[in-house]
């Protein structure tokens, strides 16, 4: 139903925005999803600006962005995991290169524990990482994307972020807040008239990178596990067409469904397409 109503909108969609000139920052890009979506950008006239904690792996992203086109390439040491050096960063960005037009906030960490597993500690490190990143790079970037009515924030949340997954309960927890805060803050844009910053959430399954090393979808056909550059070109293409959501693949639809399912139908569903066992497989042992 759901994919049904966004082709339709497709097929009547405006044409695709064009990235030249843009200032786009990416978090977590030495590797993984956030290298990627640099790669794709980079041909495409855009000033790229890169924040990791991995120095040598943001370095190589650069090289490769360059090899791929990009003309303009800013790399910064990050741990957006600190306010404190979120905010400092972003005033160098500010003085160096100038207001960021479009927000990619990427970083996140899995730790891949159950409920009872996870030390206080634990759950305090997923919150920092995978979602008060996001507030502080939003409080950073975002009043100066208000004062010009222009501007784009991609957050990439998770299809656990839908509903609450085996061995995720700290995962889960901080990327359904990112959904949360997104949709809070795309309707007090809409509501002020800043009409013109658009907001993209990304829910995915797993993607085959460092964050889920070890995990194999049970059902690839329903639930495939995302090449890392497949699922670069689809964020990137969602970000063209200004979408508000980019959930793949299309079967995370379905789990959304849970809400509206007794419990037994919902265990049900968790044990046909055998989640528990792949993270017992991917985790379990470590």
């Amino acid at each position: 139903f759901f994919l049904l109503i966004e082709n339709a909108f497709c097929i009547f969609s405006r044409p695709k925005k064009s990235f030249a000139g843009e200032i786009v920052l990416i978090t977590g890009s030495a590797n993984g999803i956030g290298r990627q979506v640099a790669l794709k950008l980079a041909p495409l006239g855009v000033t790229l600006v890169l924040w990791d904690i991995d120095d040598e792996g943001n370095k190589e992203t650069s090289r490769l962005a360059q090899q791929n086109g990009a003309t303009r390439v800013f790399v910064y040491h990050c741990d957006c995991s600190s306010r404190e050096d979120v905010y400092e960063q972003a005033d160098k960005v500010r003085k160096e290169v100038g207001d960021v037009t479009i927000l990619i906030n990427n970083a996140g960490i899995l730790i891949g524990k159950k409920f009872c597993e996870l030390t206080d500690e634990d759950f305090e490190k997923t919150f920092r990482v995978n979602f008060f990143s996001q507030v502080w790079t939003c409080k950073a970037f975002l009043p100066a994307m208000v004062a010009c009515n222009r501007g784009h924030l991609v957050s990439t949340a998770s299809g656990a972020g839908l509903l609450g997954l085996y061995r995720s309960s700290d995962y889960s927890a901080s990327k359904s807040a990112i959904i949360g805060m997104m949709e809070a803050i795309n309707s007090e844009l809409y509501q002020g008239g800043k009409r013109g910053i658009k907001t993209t959430i990304i829910c995915p399954y797993f993607i085959s990178t460092r964050l889920s090393k070890g995990f194999k979808s049970a059902r690839p056909c329903l639930f495939p596990v995302y090449d890392p550059e497949y699922a670069a070109s689809r964020i990137v293409d969602a970000i063209k067409k200004e979408k508000f959501y980019q959930i793949m693949p299309p079967a995370v639809y379905l789990l959304g469904l849970k809400i509206f399912l007794p419990r037994k139908a919902v265990l049900f569903l968790e044990s046909y397409i055998k989640f528990p066992e792949s993270m017992e497989e991917a985790f379990g042992g470590k």
